[in-house]
C-alpha cells in the first residue's frame, strides 16, 4: 500500500474558497456582510448630528417667532412628527436657549375675545360667562404685557352674577400679578395705570378694588380702605434710608480699597433719619416811619365855619328882596371866599371856622411760613473692619500683620470726612483692624460618571465605540477562522491514497517537523518513537493543523472515492 501527496505551490482564492465546505462558505460571506453593514451605518451615524428638543408644545405665534430668530442665528432645526417639538443640534442646546431668553422667547399663548368664536352649540349660559371671563383675562393680559418694565402677567377676574332681586348688588374686583425683567421696577404712576386699565375694562369695578402684586409676593397697591395709608408711608421711609446707607457705605470701600485692597475691608453704615414734617408762620411788623416813606391807606378832612345870628329882613318889600343869594366864586389861585362873606353882606364879625384832617397810614408786616424738611439726618453710626496687612518676601512666604496705630488714626479720618462727622448730633465713626477668617470654598464633587463632561462624552463616543466593538466581534468571531481556513497549505490539491483496509499513508516522502526530537532523532525527556507510533503522531498534529482537509479526506473515505 503506498500513497503520493501533491501540494501545488501557489493556490488561488477561488481553489482555496473550493476547498471550504458549504457551511464555512456561508459563514464567510455572512461575517463580510456584517462587518460591511457595521461600516456603512457608523460612517452614516457618525456623521449625522445629534438632536435635542429646545422647545416643545408652543403655540403657532410663539414657534414662528422661534423659528424665525433661529434662522437668524444660523442654527439649524428641524421639527418633529406632528410639528409638537423643535430639535436643534444638541451642542447648540444651550447657547440657543439663552440667546432667546434674553429676547423675551418663547412668551407664551394668551387668548384673548377669540375664544367666543369657538363657541358650539347647546352651551350654557354659564358655560358662556365663563368663556367671555377668560377672554377678557386675556386681553387684560395683553394689554399689560405691553408695557416694557412687565416680563410676563396673569389677570384674575372675579365677576359676581348680577341679580334684580337683590338690594344690594355685589361689586366685581380683579387681582393682577406681575412679573417684571430683571433690574427693572414700576413707579406709582405706572402702577396707577395698571390699576385704571383694569377698573375701566370692567363694568362697575372702582380702582380700589385691584389689587397688584409682583412675583415676590408684594403687594405693589394700596389697600382698597385705606387703612395701610401708613404702611406705603413706611415702606418708602425705609427704602428711604437704606439708599443712604447704601450710599455712605459704597463711598467708605471706594475710599479704602485702593489703600488695603479689594475684599480686605468691610463697612456698615446705620443712619437715623427724621421724617417728622413741621410747619411755622412768622409775622413781623415794622416800626413807625416818616410819613414820606409811608404808605397811606386813608384820609379824612372834616372843615366847619361858625358866625353869628343873621338880622331881620332888610330892604323894600317886593320881589327883588324876594331873590336867592347869587353863587358864590372863588378866584383859582386865591383864597376862597368865606360863606359868611358870599352869602351875606355886612354879616357880623362874630365869626369862627374848624378844620380836621385824619390821615391812616397802611401797617407794614412781613408773614413767613417755614416748612421742615422730611428725611433729614439725625444721625450716623459707622463700623468699619480691616483686614490685616499681608506682605510677600523674597522666598514667596506670606505674612500677615496688624496694622498701626497711626495708619488706623488715618483711615478712621478719612472716614470720618467720607461720611461728613457731626459731633453735634452725636456721630459715631469706629474703625477695627482684626484678621479676616480665610474664605473655604467647599465645592461638592460629583462623581466622575455623573460630571456632565463625562455623560457629553459618553453620549458622543457612544456610536463610534459600539460600532467598532461590534465589528471587532464580527472579525474576531465570523471573519478570522474563515479566513485562517483558507490559508491552511494542506487543503488544495493533495492526492492522498487510502487503503481499503482502513490505513491512512499520507506524506510518507516527507520527513515531519518534529519539535521536541533534537538531531540525532532522540527526544531529551522520552525515548525514541516507532514508525507507527511517528505516523499516528503526524496524523495527529495534521488532524490540529488543518481539521478541513482532514474532514474532506475521511468525507472521500467514506464516499469510497479517491481524494482530489
Amino acid at each position: 500500500m503506498s500513497a503520493v501527496a501533491a501540494i501545488p505551490v501557489n493556490p488561488t482564492i477561488a481553489q482555496r474558497l473550493a476547498g471550504l465546505d458549504q457551511g464555512q462558505r456561508m459563514r464567510l460571506a455572512l461575517g463580510v456582510m456584517l462587518f460591511v453593514a457595521i461600516g456603512v451605518i457608523g460612517l452614516v451615524m457618525g456623521r449625522q448630528a445629534e438632536w435635542r428638543v429646545l422647545y416643545s408644545n408652543l403655540a403657532d405665534k410663539d414657534g414662528g417667532a422661534v423659528i424665525a430668530q433661529l434662522t437668524t442665528m444660523n442654527v439649524p432645526y428641524k421639527y418633529t412628527e406632528g410639528g409638537g417639538a423643535i430639535l436643534v443640534p444638541a451642542d447648540r442646546v444651550h447657547d440657543a436657549r439663552l440667546k432667546l431668553a434674553t429676547l423675551g422667547l418663547p412668551k407664551g399663548s394668551v387668548n384673548g375675545f377669540e375664544m367666543m368664536e369657538s363657541n358650539r352649540f347647546g352651551m350654557t349660559q354659564f358655560q358662556e360667562r365663563l368663556t367671555f371671563q377668560r377672554g377678557l383675562e386675556g386681553e387684560l393680559t395683553r394689554s399689560i404685557q405691553a408695557l416694557s418694565s412687565v416680563a410676563n402677567a396673569r389677570v384674575h377676574l372675579a365677576l359676581p352674577n348680577q341679580n334684580g332681586f337683590f338690594r344690594e348688588q355685589q361689586k366685581p374686583s380683579a387681582s393682577v400679578l406681575l412679573s417684571l425683567h430683571p433690574g427693572r421696577t414700576l413707579d406709582k404712576a405706572q402702577l396707577a395705570g395698571i390699576i385704571h386699565l383694569v377698573a375701566s375694562s370692567v363694568p362697575e369695578m372702582s380702582a380700589s378694588a385691584v389689587s397688584v402684586l409682583d412675583d415676590t409676593g408684594k403687594l405693589l397697591s394700596a389697600p382698597s380702605d385705606g387703612s395701610g395709608s401708613g404702611l406705603g408711608v413706611d415702606a418708602e421711609q425705609l427704602q428711604y434710608a437704606q439708599q443712604i446707607e447704601q450710599i455712605y457705605n459704597r463711598r467708605i470701600l471706594d475710599i479704602l480699597e485702593p489703600v488695603v485692597g479689594r475684599d480686605n475691608v468691610k463697612a456698615q453704615v446705620t443712619a437715623e433719619l427724621d421724617f417728622s414734617q413741621t410747619e411755622s408762620t412768622t409775622e413781623v411788623h415794622k416800626p413807625n416811619q416818616t410819613p414820606d416813606t409811608s404808605a397811606v391807606r386813608s384820609q379824612q378832612v372834616v372843615e366847619s365855619i361858625n358866625g353869628a345870628t343873621a338880622g331881620p329882613p332888610a330892604g323894600v318889600p317886593g320881589a327883588t328882596s324876594n331873590q336867592p343869594p347869587a353863587q358864590s366864586s372863588a378866584p383859582i389861585n386865591g383864597q376862597p371866599q368865606t360863606l359868611a362873606a358870599s352869602g351875606q353882606q355886612g354879616a357880623g364879625a362874630n365869626t369862627s371856622s374848624k378844620k380836621e384832617s385824619i390821615i391812616n397810614y397802611e401797617v407794614d408786616k412781613t408773614v413767613r411760613v417755614i416748612k421742615g424738611a422730611s428725611g433729614v439726618i439725625k444721625r450716623i453710626n459707622v463700623a468699619v473692619v480691616v483686614n490685616n496687612q499681608s506682605t510677600t518676601d523674597n522666598k514667596g512666604k506670606t505674612t500677615s500683620t496688624p496694622l498701626t496705630d497711626a495708619q488706623i488714626e488715618k483711615m478712621t479720618a478719612l472716614v470720618r470726612e467720607t461720611v461728613g462727622f457731626n459731633k453735634d448730633r452725636g456721630d459715631s465713626v469706629n474703625l477695627m483692624n482684626a484678621a479676616f477668617a480665610p474664605i473655604k470654598n467647599e465645592v461638592s464633587e460629583l462623581p466622575l460618571w455623573r460630571q456632565p463632561e463625562v455623560v457629553d462624552l459618553a453620549r458622543s463616543m457612544a456610536w463610534p465605540l459600539g460600532t467598532l466593538a461590534l465589528a471587532t466581534l464580527v472579525l474576531l468571531g465570523v471573519i478570522r477562522p474563515a479566513m485562517k481556513s483558507l490559508s491552511q497549505p494542506g487543503t488544495f490539491g493533495a492526492t492522498t491514497t487510502v487503503g481499503r483496509s482502513g490505513q491512512i499513508d499520507a506524506l510518507e516522502a516527507e520527513q515531519p517537523d518534529r519539535p521536541q526530537l533534537t538531531a540525532d532523532g532522540k527526544s531529551h525527556e522520552q525515548a525514541p518513537l516507532s514508525n507507527s507510533e511517528l505516523r499516528l503522531e503526524d496524523a495527529r498534529k495534521l488532524t490540529r493543523d488543518n481539521p478541513a482537509a482532514v474532514a474532506n479526506i475521511v468525507k472521500a473515505w467514506i464516499n469510497g472515492e479517491a481524494p482530489a
